[in-house]
């Protein structure tokens, strides 16, 4: 009995339990359906969980910690709008599918590490069908809508990207083309990435690329000219961006000062930290704040949302969580070898720069950025294409 008590799924079904029994019990008037949603996705989880240690199929924390984090996302998305939470658990059955599908991929192949150049024209391609048919959402033109169904390629080239970089940081001897080392070819490419991204006014998805890559220069150990060549890149890119580019200058005055502008140009930010401000240390419980007066709540901002009605003790458990998902993500890293390895650093450097980047912009610790918080905002692309990156890392936590 003991033993069954100390396992994870055991702390993720009290959380369940928890969170959308308090969502139930404040929500005026009550409604059944809330409970039917926590139903819903602890049986969902329990499938899956129940896949993963009968079959023996790696690491047994990542998807409890992955499926917390939805549950803390679905119970806030439920809170705010209904539909909106249904439509996130149906995103969460199909990443949990993909989770399966891709954690057996990468246990029982090994071919998908030679295709270093495929995974970079795949990435070109959906970039350039992004620009060519793509649709502008909140000035970024990364968007592509189909049938009334909407997806974002960038999502998915996120795993292109982490796949390309781990082919080449795992090459023992690098190749030349036209004479030109292939460390150089690389950096190229991924400038490559970041132009398309600053084209669709994608700055978020450059920032987190660049810094993915530059994370990786250094725990490769890569010479100090390249890195510091790049640094000096991104300086200059930044400083052009922060005088020149008119929104980004004003991102930046609103970091420098939301308050300036309050009832304008920096009433995201403001709301944000008010909302932060008025949970104090326990929150004013779950379906008893105000985080409907946030822009974008239920994508950018759901971590303010969660702050206000959980308290500042739970935005804490929230960035532990990730902490701790960072954690098994390295620690898998550790254990593995060859391509498997990189790939699983990067992955997991991934998650650990989108989770500081979108966190560290709703509390103006940096400017705003318009990403995603991993498994916790809205959205079926990105949480999707985060539960195809947690099956990479189970399927080669498998082999480690």
């Amino acid at each position: 009995m003991l033993k069954i008590l100390q396992k994870p799924i055991i702390l993720f079904l009290i959380t369940n339990v928890m969170v959308f029994g308090l969502l139930y019990f404040y929500r005026q008037p009550a409604d059944a359906y809330i409970l039917m949603a926590g139903g819903v996705v602890i049986l969902m989880a329990l499938m899956a969980y129940f896949c993963l240690t009968r079959f023996n199929w790696g690491d047994e924390y990542l998807f409890i910690i992955a499926s917390m984090l939805v549950t803390l996302g679905v119970a806030m998305l439920c809170r705010l709008n209904y539909n909106v939470g249904v439509k996130q658990i149906i995103w969460y059955a199909l990443g949990i599918i993909m989770f399966i599908c891709t954690c057996i991929f990468f246990r029982y192949f090994n071919f998908w590490k030679n295709l270093q150049w495929v995974y970079f024209w795949t990435s070109v391609a959906l970039l350039i069908l992004t620009q060519l048919v793509g649709t502008t959402v909140s000035g970024a033109k990364n968007w592509i809508i189909v049938g009334g169904f909407s997806f974002q390629p960038s999502e998915a080239v996120k795993i292109l990207y982490a796949l390309f970089l781990a082919s080449h940081f795992s090459k023992q001897n690098h190749k030349k083309y036209f004479d030109i080392p292939e460390k150089w070819v690389v950096m190229l490419a991924v400038y490559v990435y970041c132009a398309f991204f600053v084209l669709q006014h994608e700055w978020g998805s450059m920032v987190l690329f660049f810094l993915t890559y530059l994370v990786t220069l250094f725990v490769h150990g890569s010479s100090w000219k390249i890195l510091a060549l790049n640094l000096m890149v991104v300086g200059g890119v930044g400083w052009v961006a922060a005088t020149q580019v008119s929104h980004i200058k004003v991102r930046v005055a609103n970091w420098l000062d939301p308050f300036a502008d309050a009832a304008n140009r920096g009433y995201q930010t403001t709301q944000s930290l008010f909302a932060i401000a008025s949970g104090n240390f326990f929150g004013s419980g779950i379906g008893l704040g105000k985080p409907q007066f946030i822009p974008e709540v239920h994508s950018d901002f759901i971590f303010s949302a969660i702050c206000e009605e959980m308290g500042i003790l739970g935005g804490c458990a929230v960035i532990l969580l990730f902490f701790i998902l960072i954690y098994r993500g390295f620690k898998i890293a550790l254990a593995a070898r060859g391509t498997e390895k990189w790939t699983a650093t990067i992955i997991t450097a991934t998650f650990g720069l989108q989770t500081f980047i979108i966190i560290g912009g709703v509390i103006n610790l940096i400017p705003l950025t318009g990403i995603t918080l991993p498994f916790i905002s809205y959205g079926g692309s990105s949480l999707v294409t985060a539960f195809i990156s947690l099956g990479i890392l189970q399927g080669i936590s498998c082999k480690a």
